[in-house]
């Protein structure tokens, strides 16, 4: 199968504008979100609403193609840049790998995890889990966490922790079972991309404000892969010096300090 990895990428937002221009240790975040995703896929395109993002892309030598400013969602931004870079270049592609653009630390490995996922001739939509290993993850208001069946297909997405376990207290809930979150990366075959981005907001959707949950209440199947790969999103600013750190750890002082 073909993959192409697409990174959308807005300069809004709520809690940390401009957020894909951000240093990290001499490098956008964009940059290293790039770089990292160029060693899962042949092909990466960032797709943007931005001139300062096209520009900073175009910096580094990477592909990037303009899109609509109207997205509700980064999905219907991954369609209308599939649509674009076909049309531009020729290439049909079988999967569509929605990286996000404020994970400067993904891994490939989490790429080749979640498209191993096609492996199953029947999946048409693929997402990545992890297990949760931090109990402050479980106070942590920003995670996300996911119920899955024995075939492996997702059965919820839930901002509240599941499973919930009667009559223990949540500090020893990791100590009764193993709880799964989910990682904010996504793979579609192109006709389900089209099906999904079509799709009306759904009645679980606006209530947990996850998009996934509108593939799902509408009785469709979404197939689950594990990594042991965590990931760090940046929204806010204590989660960039989190990441600078890490980053520093790992490749020492940039030339630029």
């Amino acid at each position: 199968m073909s993959f192409l990895g697409i990174i959308p990428a807005r300069y809004g937002s709520t809690r940390l504008e401009g957020k894909p221009l951000v240093d990290i240790n001499g490098k956008t975040m964009i940059q290293r979100v790039y770089e990292r995703a160029s060693q899962a896929f042949d092909e990466v395109y960032v797709a943007t609403d931005d001139e300062r993002i096209e520009k900073a892309v175009k910096a580094f030598g990477g592909n990037v193609v303009m899109t609509s400013q109207d997205h509700p969602t980064g999905t219907n931004r991954c369609l209308e840049a599939l649509q674009i870079i076909q049309e531009k270049t020729g290439d049909k592609y079988d999967v569509v790998v929605n990286v996000q653009g404020d994970e400067p630390m993904v891994e490939p490995g989490q790429l080749k995890e979640l498209m191993s996922a096609f492996e199953d001739e029947t999946t048409v939509i693929a997402t990545l889990v992890t297990p949760v290993k931090r109990l402050d993850d479980l106070f942590n208001e920003g995670e996300v966490f996911v119920t899955f069946d024995q075939n492996m297909y997702a059965l919820y997405f839930s901002r509240s922790v599941i499973p919930h376990i009667r009559g223990t207290d949540r500090s020893k809930w990791l100590d009764v079972t193993t709880i799964y979150k989910h990682l904010g990366l996504y793979a579609y075959t192109k006709e389900a991309l089209e099906e999904f981005a079509k799709m009306p907001v759904s009645h679980l959707e606006s209530l947990e404000s996850l998009e996934q949950l509108r593939w799902l209440e509408s009785g469709k199947k979404m197939k689950v892969a594990i990594t042991q790969y965590d990931s760090i999103p940046v929204d806010t600013i204590d989660d960039l010096e989190r990441v600078r750190e890490l980053v520093r750890l790992e490749e020492g002082p940039s030339l630029t300090e």
